[in-house]
């Protein structure tokens, strides 16, 4: 299975950016997970992402790399 958007940023692998990648492959895929399971985010994740926007995302995941 390939690996979340979550764990390749929070690796170094792929830029933050990539999360518009990985929301429009799941739009067009015919994935039965969400969006959020997709990603690999957690529901705080989530919220702060939909309620405060992709700033308050990336700034919760810049405080999880190692």
């Amino acid at each position: 299975m390939e690996r979340k958007f979550k764990e390749r940023y929070l690796a170094g692998e792929i830029e933050f950016e990539a999360i518009d990648d990985y929301s429009y492959e799941w739009g067009i895929s015919e994935e039965t997970c969400t969006l959020r399971e997709y990603l690999g985010l957690n529901e705080e994740e989530e919220d702060a992402w939909v309620s405060i926007g992709e700033e308050a995302l990336y700034e919760m995941l810049e405080k999880q790399k190692g």
